[in-house]
């Protein structure tokens, strides 16, 4: 950590390194991703990933989220929130950008839809213990934040029952992935044990990813029991968001899963 990180103004410590580069980097980007934002709000039919893998396909929303009080983490445009709230939850959306922040509000207005936003880091939420219902993100903290300090974050937040989803890119995917940030290969180019921080040359962001055994292992030190995991598999005339265009092609998506969805749940106990 170096001295010129800025201090955050709610805890009053020096921000760590990547929470500034990656707000940073999403500040840059916000204007490229306002029209994958505009088409997912204007969706009355959820869909997932950068494939648009249908909601109906599957199933990553709990059946019931009427009267669910639920956040986002790292909501960026807040489509998925606008998606639960047509669907009678209650949501809070919370991210790093500003400038996302401001395209979530911009869509509020103009579908007519109100929810909190929150500028915030989602390893330090500003709400007290056993706030909500479900937490849930895509490619948002789950990718974007250091699991070991949003997941137990996300724990705090949730109450007994409470429910956690997130997609991340895939496992696979990850381990395919050359150090030069191209898309996935058919052959391994990075290391299974001790995935955790990934950077790519050229690229200001930090990213982060872990194992499955670690990623278990996380999950249930925080309370958590997981019920399932979704590996997204796009349709065989399937169109990728234009703005993931270098992330993979159709045909390695087809044969392995370039993204996946965790669903745990939150003991009683």
């Amino acid at each position: 950590m170096t001295e010129e990180e800025p201090i955050d103004a709610r805890t009053g410590s020096r921000e760590r390194d990547y929470v500034t580069r990656n707000r940073g980097a999403w500040n840059e980007w916000a204007t490229e991703f306002v029209p994958p934002g505009e088409a997912s709000w204007s969706s009355e039919d959820p869909y997932w990933g950068s494939w648009k893998v249908p909601e109906a396909e599957l199933g990553v929303f709990p059946s019931n989220l009427d009267g669910k009080d639920t956040i986002e983490l790292g909501c960026g445009t807040a489509y998925v929130s606008a998606w639960m709230a047509r669907r009678g939850a209650q949501p809070v959306g919370i991210d790093l950008s500003k400038e996302q922040l401001a395209t979530a509000r911009r869509l509020q207005e103009k579908h007519g839809l109100s929810f909190p936003l929150h500028e915030c880091n989602a390893e330090e939420l500003p709400f007290p213990d056993a706030s909500f219902d479900l937490a849930i993100s895509e490619y948002g903290a789950s990718i974007w934040a250091d699991p070991y300090r949003w997941i137990p974050e996300a724990s705090r937040v949730l109450r007994p029952g409470g429910e956690l989803i997130f997609l991340v890119s895939g496992t696979l995917a990850m381990l395919c992935s050359p150090d030069n940030g191209d898309a996935p290969t058919e052959t391994l180019q990075q290391d299974y044990f001790g995935m955790h921080r990934f950077e790519w040359p050229d690229w200001p962001s930090v990213e982060f990813h872990l194992s499955y055994g670690d990623m278990i292992r996380l999950l249930r030190a925080n309370g958590f029991e997981i019920e399932d995991l979704i590996e997204l598999r796009p349709a065989e005339d399937a169109e990728l968001f234009a703005e993931f265009k270098d992330m993979t092609s159709l045909a390695w998506s087809r044969r392995w899963p370039c993204e996946e969805v965790w669903k745990a749940r939150k003991t009683m106990s």
